[in-house]
């Protein structure tokens, strides 16, 4: 009687298959994670940009509001808080005896620091405000 050998099917993987199986892995990894941190940036500046739009309306909404009866007060200000780090700086032009300019510059102080800088994120609005009385 003659005596097959059978061959048993392998049980596990090799080192190198291991290897190779992490390697690609970490190689297929890294980039969605810089996609990842870069979405991430993107949002969170767009909720800046968002709130602050937002925030700058409401501004203009409340001057246009407290001119009906106060006309004649000035509205100018300078890092005005909105709600926690946001600013607003507002410029009340007179454009004529009946007609002002109102431009309302609203953002995100990052640095805290009370003041606009040019890498802060920021939104401005400009309107005009006639005298109604």
């Amino acid at each position: 009687m003659r005596y097959q050998q059978t061959i048993k099917p392998r049980r596990g993987l090799t080192i190198t298959e291991v290897l190779i199986a992490s390697l690609l892995l970490v190689t297929a990894t890294v980039p969605i994670l810089k996609a990842l941190t870069s979405v991430q940036a993107t949002s969170t500046k767009i909720d800046y940009q968002s709130k602050s739009l937002m925030l700058a309306r409401a501004k203009i909404e409340d001057i246009r509001a407290k001119s009906i009866y106060g006309y004649s007060t000035s509205y100018s200000a300078t890092a005005l808080s909105l709600s926690g780090s946001y600013l607003c700086n507002v410029s009340d032009t007179p454009v004529s005896s009946n007609l002002r300019r109102i431009t309302v510059d609203a953002g995100y102080d990052e640095n805290g620091n009370n003041q606009f800088e040019s890498s802060e994120i920021r939104v401005t609005l400009d309107t005009l405000i006639a005298r109604r009385w």
